[in-house]
């Protein structure tokens, strides 16, 4: 049986501000979305969870086959399993060929290692920030252990959804992505049997903390990397908020929360209700924060030049002109000193590089594709799989 709370049981949690307070600010409709936001999580992949748990091993094959060969590759699969797929698998009538293979293009047209700065220092920190999900961690003993693994895994994870034709049914973006589902799921579950209190945080990976990290991977990444000199203009920002409703889809964020989203600004609008349910920060979100800039601070060398020994305080003058020195003071990180007038040249150095580029479409192809096509040898490089493909394996 699943653990979703039900509708009559749900209330407002008691750390993620007020229902009348967000009612003031958005209007009526949007704290009665916020409220079921909160204290819903994932029903359908909470469902199979528990499938797993009740019969083991048979509702795991059965769903490693579905999601790598589809629903059709089943023979009367358990029913949780069947919900997921069948929901996984509908395609919302804005997704064709055209999205999935050209939508994510604008993903490509920087270095691979921008997006390892702008994941890390940029939307990790702020998905890190959240009470809920730093509890989570805390909870389920992911607090500090392997920060750099977290990151390339979660790299690992945005970067194959991201490769053209990735996200088509049973290729490898579509798979991962849902494997991430899961894991989020398992996580889930283990949260609420160690005392994870719903009360006052909502559910545990809720609505609001899918829809908030979505915003990460996209706004909050978008604006790190242009900080950094790798801006995107109006129509590749459009190409890539389509292309992430689909990735939110089958991730299970709720439609209601991200689609329509066309670009920063609009994105802007819609974070700041997500921002105003988060609830304030407690001190496992700064112990996340610095151990997740300390783990990259070897790419930035690679992204903007930046000298060895200058590293760690230009990660953190990063950090600052990402999120602001309020928010970064309130997580103890450290000021970035001289650091940040280096940061600045460099930055200066990469815009004019980019605006040249950009008048030379033949180059600025070419370049794309160097991109995609170092992104997929990074793929192909046999590593040990990931958290949340080991979660996903059957044994045979």
């Amino acid at each position: 049986m699943s653990t979703e709370q039900t509708p009559e049981a749900r209330a407002w949690p008691t750390q993620r501000s007020r229902q009348s307070t967000v009612a003031a600010q958005f209007g009526a409709d949007r704290a009665e979305l916020m409220a079921w936001a909160l204290t819903t999580a994932d029903p359908l992949a909470d469902a199979v969870v528990e499938e797993i748990h009740e019969h083991g091993r048979t509702v795991r094959i059965a769903l490693a086959t579905g999601i790598e060969h589809g629903i059709a590759a089943l023979t009367d699969p358990p029913a949780a399993v069947a919900a997921l797929l069948t929901q996984a698998e509908s395609i919302p009538d804005y997704v064709d060929d055209a999205l999935l293979d050209q939508g994510p293009l604008p993903q490509y047209s920087m270095p691979n290692p921008v997006h390892a700065i702008s994941l890390s220092a940029g939307a990790l920190v702020r998905v890190y920030q959240s009470p809920s999900i730093a509890t989570v961690l805390a909870t389920t003993g992911r607090l500090i252990d392997g920060a750099r693994r977290r990151i390339d895994e979660t790299g690992k994870w945005v970067r194959t959804a991201t490769l053209p034709g990735a996200m088509r049914l049973g290729a490898p973006g579509y798979v991962q992505t849902l494997q991430v589902r899961m894991l989020h799921a398992h996580m889930r579950r283990l949260a609420r049997t160690r005392g994870y209190d719903e009360a006052a945080f909502g559910a545990p990976i809720n609505q609001v903390d899918l829809a908030r990290t979505w915003m990460d991977f996209t706004v909050t990444s978008y604006r790190a990397e242009a900080l950094m000199g790798f801006d995107l203009n109006g129509s590749e920002q459009h190409s890539l908020y389509r292309y992430w409703w689909y990735v939110g889809h089958v991730l299970g964020i709720d439609p209601r929360l991200i689609e329509g989203i066309a670009g920063n600004d609009e994105a802007k609008r819609v974070d700041d209700l997500l921002e105003t349910v988060t609830g304030p920060l407690i001190p496992e979100s700064g112990v996340l924060a610095k151990a997740t800039i300390e783990s990259v601070v070897d790419v930035l060398h690679e992204v903007l030049s930046i000298p060895p020994r200058m590293g760690l305080h230009a990660m953190y003058a990063l950090t600052r002109r990402f999120h602001g020195n309020s928010l970064c003071d309130e997580l103890g990180l450290p000021s970035a000193g001289p650091a940040d007038g280096v940061l600045s040249a460099a930055i200066r150095v990469v815009q004019a590089r980019r605006t040249k580029l950009r008048q030379n479409p033949d180059a600025w192809r070419r370049d794309q594709l160097k991109q995609i096509a170092d992104a997929r040898a990074i793929d192909a490089d046999p590593s040990e799989p990931t958290g949340y493909q080991q979660e996903a394996a059957v044994e045979a």
